[in-house]
């Protein structure tokens, strides 16, 4: 794991200054404080920070191979690197060190830019190619590992972060305002765009090649739900993924350091437990965090009964809402994107805790709802549909109908009622804020009349959610939820929250779940595996419930319970008045302060709002640190 950075000049006789590439480097020292490198000739230059995990000895990057005429720099992980050197070596081809990174270089001068296509992990890495002078930058599958570019008049840049962008004089990019409507529509941003005008996140599974100034992006994956021809029998797909899960879990045990595991006390990250601790010849160390105070839920009882279950050297960590409060500032700054995720707060504290006891690698269990259903949404839209079409021509009475069930006392019927009119985009992007409430809502109070003549002046394309159900609206409702939230909720909220979050601490995590043989294996069952009636998950529990205690695989699902809301409605409520309402505030450069205000009051006052204030507490923060 490390950081990666660079710059291409378009004028091949323009040489990279040395000292804007060991400023861009010096930005991701969190990423790898273990050693740098740098490689500069001609146009190109690579920089790379380390995180030594694998062959501690001879992995220094930037890497060539034999004649030095291939550079690379890479930031990830590729699990099924030692059956490509095997390959590689009975193809003639020389290694110098046991890394995976040397396998890229070597597999590249094999079979050219489709070498990505072969590669199974996690990562992100710039190839330069010095004879044909081609930049390649490829991305992982998934999009767990982060890569960020933009194109100047002169020159592409690239880096893990965009900091490391921000430190070349050249790029001064501004602040794109349909960015900011984006964030407040989805509440992260999908999708390629930044907030600032000009950079750009290169897509997951893609790559990217740069020849005498042109850019091409191809995508070399996606994620397809294939029809079988003979419905499998659920006891054999049980079975094919027991072993699926063992192998992959076991491929992610790969390393030179110790491995922990984040322990969140829910199905999925004790069934990665289980399978670590029978597959490691070492004691695997688990990690799990709880917060300060009462009346809220509480995941280390469930983490400790895992841990006892398994035999791990276990380790715990209270967080408070003052500690919640003062790293809100530095959660901005490493996450660079806005997004509203509280519990990425708490991921920052429980992976430095693995750091401090000398952990460079956790293991996790993301991923397991984006690849079989494991959201109470999914289930919630499906029954809902279920009842629209049961009720035919009468479907016209079933929003009332489930008023009333909800005015006697049926609480989670009368839930569904103000759903019942939304269409399946509309649905997925309720999950995020109610029709009634959220920022879809507020939006024509908050807006000013000159950001909103802005964004009606923008060339505004689809949102990127439309675009991505566009592709698959031949499918199943189920799958079509599950795309989308694969290729765009997944990477672009909750993977860079992982990554950005535990790379702050120089610690490595690694996600076995989002292996995408286990992403593809789910996407070919059939819908009744992974939800069934009010049954989520199904076909992970039936693997898992063997060897996982009773007691978690029947838990309610609650993610990770960061109790905010209450914290800014008590113990926070000065700090996020001075936040949002300060003289020094720049929201009001597109928001009307007596609105933010009439937010405030309705949160005070017990109304829901949770979500939105820490959205504009995240935008705030992230104008002053990134603004000025």
């Amino acid at each position: 794991m490390c950081g990666i950075c660079g710059k291409l000049n378009f004028d091949s006789q323009e040489p990279v200054d040395p000292r804007l590439l060991a400023r861009m480097g010096a930005r991701l020292q969190h990423r790898g404080p273990d050693g740098g490198g740098e490689y500069l000739r001609g146009p190109v230059g690579l920089g790379h920070r380390r995180l030594s995990i694998i062959d501690l000895a001879t992995g220094d990057q930037p890497m060539s191979n034999e004649d030095g005429t291939i550079w690379v720099v890479y930031n990830g992980e590729i699990y099924n690197f030692p059956e490509l050197r095997a390959e590689l070596l009975a193809a003639g081809h020389r290694f110098k060190s046991a890394t995976d990174t040397e396998v890229i270089l070597h597999l590249y001068e094999e079979v050219g830019v489709r070498s990505v296509e072969r590669l199974r992990g996690m990562f992100a890495f710039a190839l330069w190619d010095e004879r044909k002078q081609l930049l390649l930058l490829a991305r992982d599958r998934v999009g767990i590992k982060p890569l960020y570019y933009i194109q100047t008049d002169r020159a592409l840049l690239f880096a893990s972060e965009v900091k490391s962008l921000l430190v070349d004089p050249t790029v001064r990019p501004g602040i794109d305002p349909g960015a900011i409507d984006r964030f407040l529509t989805y509440y992260y941003l999908p999708g390629s765009e930044t907030l600032w005008k000009g950079i750009y996140k290169l897509d997951p599974g893609h790559y990217l090649t740069v020849q005498q100034g042109r850019l091409e992006a191809k995508a070399y994956w996606d994620l397809h739900f294939e029809t079988q021809t003979r419905k499998p029998l659920f006891a054999e797909a049980v079975a094919e993924l027991k072993g699926l899960l063992a192998r992959t879990v076991k491929d992610h045990l790969i390393s030179d350091v110790p491995v922990g595991v984040l322990l969140s006390g829910g199905v999925d990250s004790t069934g990665v437990l289980r399978y670590a601790v029978e597959q490691s010849d070492r004691p695997v160390h688990t990690f799990t965090i709880g917060f300060d105070g009462e009346d809220f839920a509480d995941e280390r009882p469930f983490a400790r009964l895992a841990a006892r279950r398994f035999g791990t050297n276990h380790r715990e960590i209270t967080m408070t809402s003052d500690a919640f409060r003062d790293f809100l500032p530095r959660y901005v700054w490493h996450m660079e994107e806005p997004v509203c995720e509280p519990p990425a707060v708490a991921l920052y504290f429980v992976a430095r805790l693995a750091r401090e006891t000398q952990v460079k690698v956790l293991l996790s269990g993301e991923g397991g709802d984006e690849a079989f259903g494991g959201y109470q949404t999914y289930r919630n839209f499906l029954f809902l549909e279920s009842l629209k079409s049961r009720f035919g021509p009468l479907k016209g009475l079933l929003r009332p109908a489930l008023r009333g069930l909800g005015s006697v006392g049926v609480r989670r019927l009368g839930k569904f009622a103000d759903l019942v009119p939304l269409t399946l985009g509309q649905y997925y992007l309720s999950r995020t804020t109610t029709p009634t409430t959220g920022f879809n809502a507020l939006k024509p109070l908050l807006y000013t009349k000159d950001f909103a003549g802005v964004l009606a002046r923008e060339t505004m394309g689809a949102l990127p959610t439309r675009r991505l159900f566009d592709r698959v609206r031949d499918q199943s409702l189920l799958n079509q939820m599950l795309y989308v939230d694969t290729k765009s909720w997944l990477p672009d909220d909750l993977l860079v929250k992982a990554d950005k979050m535990t790379m702050a601490t120089s610690v490595e995590l690694r996600v076995p779940w989002l292996d995408f043989q286990v992403l593809e294996f789910a996407a070919a069952l059939p819908q009744e595996f992974k939800v069934s009636g009010w049954k989520t998950k199904r076909i992970l529990k039936a693997a898992l419930q063997d060897v996982v205690p009773p007691e978690i695989i029947h838990r309610k699902k609650t993610g990770l319970p960061v109790p905010y809301e209450r914290w800014l409605r008590s113990e926070l409520r000065d700090f996020v008045h001075d936040t949002l309402l300060g003289r020094e505030s720049r929201l009001y450069d597109y928001f009307h302060r007596p609105a933010v205000q009439r937010l405030l009051e309705r949160y005070q006052a017990g109304e829901g709002l949770a979500k939105e204030v820490f959205c504009l507490i995240v935008l705030q923060l992230w104008f002053g640190q990134f603004r000025g």
